[in-house]
């Protein structure tokens, strides 16, 4: 996915009203009027939001008669979970390693606590 597509769509799930719109559309094709009932803005508003998602690629809108249905895209989405995977891969990578270096550390601690205590030991005889 190009810089541009994944900004785009990082960009059109900024937005919680669209993200909800998304959630939706998960369910099956819905058109614009049921995405738009419980949402407390305008018509226009929704359709708006449907624009932005549309050119991101997330949504397809179509037309059949009066009826308007809007459907979801999801392979805007795969590119967004490639690079997050890409990322994850990488901060579980440095968590590990930031997990064994205190492993260490800890290990090293309880081996300096009983030498301390060895040496408190043999002055006390």
């Amino acid at each position: 996915m190009s810089p541009d597509r994944l900004s785009a769509t990082f960009a059109a799930l900024a937005d919680p009203t669209r993200r909800a719109i998304l959630a939706r559309l998960a369910s099956g094709e819905t058109s614009v009027l049921e995405l738009a009932e419980p949402f407390d803005i305008s018509l226009p508003a929704v359709s708006r939001h449907l624009k932005v998602l549309e050119r991101a690629g997330l949504i397809e809108r179509s037309r059949e008669a009066q009826w308007r249905p809007c459907r979801l895209q999801a392979n805007p989405l795969k590119g967004v979970a490639d690079w997050v995977e890409y990322y994850r891969r990488h901060w579980e990578e440095s968590f590990d390693r930031l997990d064994r270096y205190l492993k260490e550390l800890q290990r090293k601690n309880k081996v300096e606590d009983i030498q301390r205590k060895e040496k408190k030991d043999g002055r006390k005889k």
